[in-house]
C-alpha cells in the first residue's frame, strides 16, 4: 500500500480549470474573427482552411513576436494592445510581398495562467484579425510553472496569407531613378524596446506615468501606442498598379530594411531632413548620447513603411496614398551600385 500522499496537477502549478476558463474566452473571440473561408471550430487539433478565388495562389507566411514590448504590457497592467501588435507586424510582413491575410494562429504561455489577462491579450489579437480581415482560427495557451516569472508572459504568432503567383511582390521590378514614398509610424512599433526601457526607466529613472513635454503625453501611453498595420495602402497601390516593392521599417531600421526589397546592382539613397523625427526617439537618443549608426539601426525614427514607385507614377502614388487617409513624403530614391549586396546610403 502506497503511503506516498496524492499529488494533483495544481500542486505542481497548473490550474485546469483556470485554462478552462482562459480557453473558453478565447474561443468566444475567435469566432467573432472567422471568415468564409475557416472550416473547422476553436478546439479542434489542427484548423483547416479553404482558400477561395485564386487561380494560381501562393502562399506566403510569417512568425513573430511582440519581444521586450511586453515588458510595458506588465508595468502598465494594459494587456489589450499588444495582441493587436501581434497581428500588425505580422500582416504587414507578409502584405510588403503582396499577400492577403488570410488565418492567424497565436502561441500565448504563461507561468500560471490569469483568465482575464489571457482575454483581454486575446481581445488585441481578435480586433487585429478583424481589422485586417484575417480569421483567427487556431493556437496554444500553455500554463508552465517555473518558465515565466510571476505576472508575466509570452506571445507570437504565425500568419498566412495568399498571392496570386504574377502579383507577388519580389522587388525584382525596382529600377534605378525610381521614387522611395515613406509613411509615418505610430510610435517604436515593437523594436527598440530594450535599450528604451534601459534609457527611460533604468538611467533617467522615469516611470510608465511620467509625462515629458516634449511627448505630450505619458511614457506608458507613448510606448504601448500600437504598431499599425499598412494592409490598406498596401493593398490600394497594388490594386492600381503602382507598387514595385516595398519594405517593412522593423528590427534594423531603415538600414537593413529597405535594402531587403532591393534587387542586385541597387542601393537606396535616404535624405535625411525630408522628415521630422518624432519628438520620442529623439529623447531616447539624449538620453543614451547613441551613435547615428546604432540610432539608424535600433529604432524606425518614425518611418514605418517605405514604398519603391516608378519616377513617373510617384505623384500619383502619393495622391492615392492621401485618399486613403496616409500622409506620404518623399524619403528617397533608388541608384545603382556595383559594391556587393543592396544597400542603403544617407544624404
Amino acid at each position: 500500500m502506497s503511503t506516498h500522499r496524492q499529488v494533483r496537477y495544481r500542486d505542481a502549478g497548473v490550474d485546469i480549470d483556470e485554462a478552462g476558463r482562459a480557453v473558453s474566452s478565447i474561443k468566444r473571440l475567435a469566432r467573432g474573427t472567422f471568415t468564409r473561408g475557416v472550416l473547422t471550430d476553436i478546439g479542434s487539433f489542427g484548423a483547416a482552411y479553404r482558400l477561395r478565388g485564386m487561380r494560381r495562389p501562393v502562399l506566403v507566411s510569417s512568425a513573430d513576436g511582440v519581444g521586450t514590448k511586453l515588458k510595458l504590457a506588465f508595468l502598465t497592467g494594459r494587456h489589450d494592445t499588444i495582441g493587436e501588435d501581434l497581428v500588425n507586424h505580422c500582416v504587414n510582413d507578409i502584405a510588403v510581398q503582396g499577400a492577403q491575410p488570410l488565418f492567424f494562429l497565436d502561441y500565448f504561455a504563461a507561468g500560471k495562467l490569469d483568465a482575464p489577462v489571457t482575454a483581454a491579450v486575446v481581445s488585441g489579437i481578435a480586433r487585429g484579425c478583424k481589422q485586417n480581415g484575417c480569421a483567427l482560427i487556431g493556437g496554444e495557451t500553455a500554463e508552465m510553472p517555473g518558465m515565466y516569472a510571476s505576472g508575466e508572459y509570452d506571445l507570437a504568432g504565425f500568419i498566412v496569407g495568399a498571392a496570386e503567383q504574377g502579383k507577388l511582390l519580389t522587388g525584382s521590378s525596382i529600377r534605378k531613378g525610381d521614387v522611395l514614398l515613406a509613411l509615418p509610424s505610430t510610435g517604436l512599433h515593437t523594436n527598440g524596446y530594450s535599450l528604451a526601457r534601459r534609457l527611460l526607466f533604468e538611467q533617467a529613472g522615469h516611470t510608465p506615468a511620467t509625462r515629458l513635454p516634449e511627448i505630450g503625453s505619458s511614457l506608458g501611453d507613448a510606448l504601448l501606442a500600437v504598431h499599425r498595420s499598412y494592409l490598406k495602402p498596401i493593398r490600394a497601390l497594388v490594386a492600381a498598379g503602382l507598387l514595385r516593392g516595398a519594405a517593412h521599417i522593423t528590427g534594423g531600421g531603415i538600414t537593413d530594411n529597405t535594402p531587403r526589397m532591393l534587387p542586385g546592382g541597387l542601393a537606396a539613397v535616404i535624405e535625411t531632413g525630408c522628415w521630422k523625427i518624432p519628438p520620442l526617439f529623439e529623447v531616447l537618443r539624449r538620453l543614451g548620447n547613441i551613435p547615428v549608426d546604432d540610432y539608424r539601426r535600433t529604432f524606425n525614427l518614425g518611418v514605418g513603411m517605405i514604398f519603391a514607385v516608378a519616377r513617373r507614377s510617384a505623384s500619383k502614388a502619393e495622391g492615392l496614398l492621401r485618399r486613403v487617409g496616409e500622409s506620404p513624403f518623399r524619403i528617397g530614391a533608388v541608384i545603382g551600385h556595383r559594391r556587393g549586396r543592396p544597400r542603403v546610403e544617407y544624404q
